[in-house]
């Protein structure tokens, strides 16, 4: 099936914030035959569907590049690294966990040590995990060797989790699920609407480093002014872990279209005319108030004099984790929600918002 092979060639591509050249290149031979690609210098990748006029109203579809990783900080002599982390982790996952190394050779696989319990002292086991103590192992004897395998100070790190389908109930498992899944909901989107009649243009952004504080949409908007904004996130599933009244991003629950995060309160005409048009043609929405996380929406909603936006949320447990768990079928309800909203904006509608 094209669209899992999309989903499963983007999880797996390594990508942290700032080295996100593999899922860039990814996007681009997907998009090549239907669309006119830009890339700028911290390689956002802005896709114009050849269908543009260019005097319509501009609505952006925003997906991030970038998943959650760390970086080598230091060798120390006796060949572990040092390394800090590139985004929000919880530090308790960590130890035992597989990673991928960058090295001037290629990527080469490691392990996030975690003592033996044999060997710990009873002040170790009660010590709250910090990055000061935690170390990154290839497999080096020495400072000397881990330098010979071409590790450097500096060298991005990502998770190593295998992808995995099972369809029979159309689950997903693997690592980078935010954003790969929202960037793989947006391509589809685009290329679908790249062969529709449509009253607006649309532009497709697979924008950079939102892990680190949303820089890559910054730099976009200094160069685009779109009318209305569309963001493709992956969200955390609490329907493992929140009170039933309180569960509003479930599994199987469709699109988490979210009223506001702990950064932005999103536009409630966008929010309401959203709604109805899922309620229309059949698309599954859950409602979402967020106390905590944070999208490229914070910055979207603010530039250019004020940018009508909205995210269309796909439902991951484990998110910003090693091993992330979704639905195929909440990623498709992504897709028809972007397609839909699409087809029926135009510049009265994004006017009244």
């Amino acid at each position: 099936m094209e669209n899992l092979d999309l989903i499963e060639r983007l999880c797996q591509a390594r990508g942290t914030s700032g080295f996100e050249d593999e899922v860039v290149q990814i996007a681009k031979e997907y998009c090549k035959d239907f669309a006119k690609i830009e890339e700028d210098c911290m390689r956002n990748l802005y896709i114009r569907p050849y269908g543009s006029k260019g005097n319509r109203p501009l609505v952006m579809l925003d997906a991030h590049a970038d998943e959650v990783g760390f970086m080598v900080q230091g060798i120390k002599p006796d060949g572990t690294l040092r390394f800090i982390p590139i985004g929000g982790w919880n530090e308790k996952c960590l130890p035992s966990s597989k990673v991928q190394v960058y090295t001037k050779h290629g990527y080469i696989s490691g392990v996030i040590a975690a003592m033996p319990p044999h060997l710990m002292t009873a002040e170790q086991r009660n010590a709250p995990i910090s990055y000061s103590t935690l170390t990154i192992d290839v497999g080096a004897t020495s400072d000397t060797e881990a330098r010979e395998m071409g590790v450097e100070v500096g060298a991005p790190v990502v998770p190593l989790s295998p992808f995995e389908y099972n369809s029979e109930y159309g689950i997903l498992q693997g690592k980078a699920f935010d954003d790969r899944l929202g960037v793989a909901a947006m391509l589809i989107c685009l290329k679908k609407l790249a062969d529709e009649e449509l009253d607006v243009d649309v532009i497709g952004i697979v924008s950079t480093q939102e892990e680190v504080g949303e820089r890559g949409i910054t730099a976009v908007m200094g160069r685009i002014k779109p009318h209305a904004a569309i963001c493709f996130e992956a969200c955390p599933a609490d329907d493992t872990s929140a009170p039933s009244y309180m569960i509003q991003d479930k599994l199987r629950g469709g699109v988490m279209l979210r009223h506001m995060d702990l950064t932005v309160i999103c536009t409630p005409r966008f929010i309401q005319f959203a709604k109805e048009t899922a309620e229309d043609t059949g698309i599954k929405v859950q409602m979402a108030v967020r106390s905590g996380g944070g999208n490229n929406g914070a910055y979207i909603i603010s530039a250019n004099g004020g940018t009508p936006v909205i995210v269309s949320g796909i439902p991951v447990r484990y998110i910003h984790s090693f091993n992330c768990i979704a639905a195929l079928e909440d990623v498709e309800s992504n897709i028809n929600f972007g397609l839909e909203l699409c087809k029926k904006l135009n510049a009265k509608i994004i006017k009244g918002f």
